[in-house]
């Protein structure tokens, strides 16, 4: 009538499993149901993460020849029960175990000064009755209180309170055993012949067991109880049958002798079989073809005058689903806070478990999680990277959504620089309209105005280019940035080496029979601006064709932020533009440096060279810097070379021009005109 034990262990686990008992203590008696206890929990405790702080094994005798052996298990249970970690203790055994228990405790703190104190969770198993001898009543038995057990199914019978009260042992003559219990309970006794007199109060009829507490008698209908009496109800309907059958013989066997013969009780095993029937409590009870029943398992809390019933457990349904954790009251000392039972601390969220060489799996040392890394529950076993838009918090217990950001006109940085880049682009339009203002004196006229008109046009939208790197990276802005800046900047050279070639073809078609002189003039300086601008738009071609620059999200390069950037797409192709315009640069500059010295009043060499020697220069460190730098800096450095290259071609070409057109107009004069705008 009681379900399998192998259902019990699953329970307990479910139990322990549920609210996160991993270290737990167990009690168990001394004999060989408690070895095979042992044998099952075992594995199933190591599967599912629990691990055993201790075993101690519950004597069922106790001899007074033993007593150095007893003492020690004594000793060693109370170190146990008042030193260890464990906040759950797990007791197998028989209806006397919690009887060996508090007696135990009671001779090691007969004043219960500590064991009120324990703060322990009892988890009783089903073949326990929590009983207690009339000895122990006055007793204090607040160690017990919130105790869990796991009882076999029970229901309230009609009557059966009502008939428990009913009971006397002074109505009924001759039943020794309802005076046993009288005097077990109620610490008295009845008069009997062969004793003169008694010693002890004598039981009365006033005398109920209602009266007891409920650890001495329970009223209610107990999970022993109703095995019991379904057993009884079994064995009934069991006979019933057998009684059926042999009513039906006796009407087939005329003449024969016809009474009942005497049952051996084997002869009932096969009416037991497979049997159901419905018991007066109002429940259908099965037997299957080994005489088993199929029962349910119950988890019931108990203090020290009540039982309460918290749920109904089927042996196929998972405890957590079922079990409502307010429904427990824990012992006072906690607050009403959950118990925790563990081998050590929990590891708190921002650490993560490790394992402590030598020790149980259980017991772990709590480590900080590494950099980058969070655990946001307690005792995880690792600690994880946050998903690639969150980064770590401060403390490593949850994640925060990165900042996205890009380099733009309003934070300092870009405000500064588009500053720069419209100053610069105001005071190119100046020189511009300077020299559109004096493009018939001398100086103008001698640098072949139309190439000067083009580099100055040019720089101008070299400076209004860097705002497209100051704007939000988007498909087309990406498309745009290097191709517009890689073409915009080739006119730019090429214009520097056309008016550098056009002064060295100029000076040596002033030699007598010269064939240069057919070169002199504008086709020559529009040719070299016109087939060098030609070739840098071919490569930009090729490169939005084949590997076009497209906006990406960089989630690595700085921890807390999400860099909105162009990708370049072919680092192929952005290399090949800046490495032509480098190509054209340092030309220029070799020309220039080679025709610094040629007699000419208004000879550009001296300042084109100048001019590119400091334009290499800024794209030579520029290099080192882009390559170093990610996001914004990245972007703010381009910008800055941008610039600078611009201001350089810009300052060392024309500043000085301009200084003679308008604060020197008396240097504006020619001696020899080699070359004709």
């Amino acid at each position: 009538m009681i379900p399998k034990e192998d259902h019990q262990c699953t329970g307990i686990i479910q139990l322990l499993h549920h609210f996160r008992w991993t270290w737990i203590g167990i009690f168990a008696v001394d004999n060989n149901n408690g070895e095979k206890f042992l044998e099952k929990m075992h594995p199933l405790l190591s599967q599912n993460g629990i691990c055993l702080a201790f075993i101690e094994r519950l004597l069922q005798l106790v001899h007074f020849e033993d007593f150095p052996e007893v003492f020690q298990i004594i000793s060693m249970i109370s170190i146990n029960l008042m030193n260890s970690k464990a906040s759950a203790f797990l007791v197998y055994g028989e209806s006397l175990a919690i009887i060996w228990l508090r007696s135990l405790t009671f001779l090691v703190d007969p004043e219960s000064k500590e064991t009120a104190l324990f703060r322990k969770v009892w988890i009783i198993t089903a073949q326990i009755d929590f009983i207690l001898s009339s000895a122990q009543i006055n007793w204090d038995l607040h160690m017990f209180y919130g105790a869990i057990s796991l009882n076999v199914h029970s229901k309230e019978v009609a009557g059966f309170k009502e008939f428990i009260q009913t009971i006397n042992p002074l109505s009924v003559s001759q039943d020794g055993f309802l005076q046993d219990v009288w005097e077990q309970s109620f610490e008295c006794s009845f008069p009997k012949s062969e004793l003169k007199e008694t010693y002890s109060r004598k039981c009365t009829g006033e005398m109920k067991l209602e009266d007891l507490p409920a650890p001495i008698f329970e009223m209610e209908m107990t999970g022993q109880s109703y095995s019991v009496y379904n057993a009884v109800y079994a064995v009934a309907h069991s006979l019933q049958a057998l009684y059926t059958l042999w009513c039906h013989r006796k009407k087939t066997m005329i003449g024969k002798k016809t009474d009942l013969p005497y049952i051996q009780a084997w002869q009932l095993h096969s009416f037991l079989q497979g049997i159901s029937f419905n018991n007066s409590a109002g429940e259908r009870l099965s037997l299957n073809e080994k005489g088993e029943a199929t029962a349910f398992d119950e988890i019931d809390q108990f203090s020290i005058f009540w039982k309460s019933k918290i749920i109904s457990l089927p042996k196929k349904e998972k405890l957590q689903t079922v079990l409502n954790i307010s429904s427990f009251k824990y012992f006072y000392a906690y607050h009403q806070v959950l118990p925790l039972s563990l081998c050590n601390d929990p590891c708190l969220p921002g650490s993560w478990k490790k394992g402590i060489e030598g020790d149980q799996f259980c017991c772990y040392d709590c480590i900080p999680c590494p950099e980058g890394k969070i655990s946001n529950q307690n005792d995880m076993d690792d600690c994880f990277e946050c998903s690639e838009d969150h980064y770590p918090n401060k403390e490593k217990k949850g994640c925060i959504l990165k900042l996205l950001v890009f380099l733009t006109f309003e934070e300092t940085l870009g405000i500064g620089l588009a500053s720069a880049a419209l100053c610069f682009f105001l005071l190119t339009s100046w020189v511009l309209g300077t020299f559109i203002q004096h493009r018939n004196t001398p100086i103008v006229k001698a640098n072949n105005r139309s190439i000067t008109y083009t580099l100055l046009v040019s720089l101008m939208f070299c400076f209004l280019s860097s705002l497209l790197f100051l704007s939000q990276p988007g498909k087309v802005t990406c498309l745009l940035r290097q191709s517009m800046f890689g073409i915009i900047f080739s006119v730019a050279i090429s214009s520097v080496l056309a008016k550098t070639i056009t002064v060295v073809v100029a000076f040596m078609a002033t030699k007598p029979g010269s064939q240069m002189r057919k070169w002199v003039g504008k086709r020559l300086a529009f040719s070299i601006v016109l087939s060098s601008f030609l070739i840098q738009v071919l490569i930009c071609i090729l490169w939005l064709l084949t590997f076009p620059p497209f906006p990406e999200l960089d989630m690595y390069s700085e921890l807390q932020k999400m860099i909105l950037q162009c990708n370049e797409g072919s680092a192929f192709f952005f290399y090949c533009v800046l490495g032509y315009m480098g190509i054209l640069a340092i030309t220029s500059f070799i020309v220039a440096f080679l025709a610094r010295k040629l007699p000419d009043s208004f000879n550009e060499a001296k300042f084109i060279t100048f001019s590119m020697l400091a334009f290499c220069s800024v794209w030579i460190f520029f290099f080192p810097a882009y390559l170093s730098t990610k996001g914004k800096a990245m972007v703010a450095v381009e910008v800055f070379s941008i610039l600078a290259s611009s201001t350089a071609l810009l300052g060392c070409i024309f500043l000085p021009k301009c200084y003679i057109l308008v604060l020197r107009p008396d240097l504006n004069q020619r001696k020899y005109n080699y070359i004709h705008s």
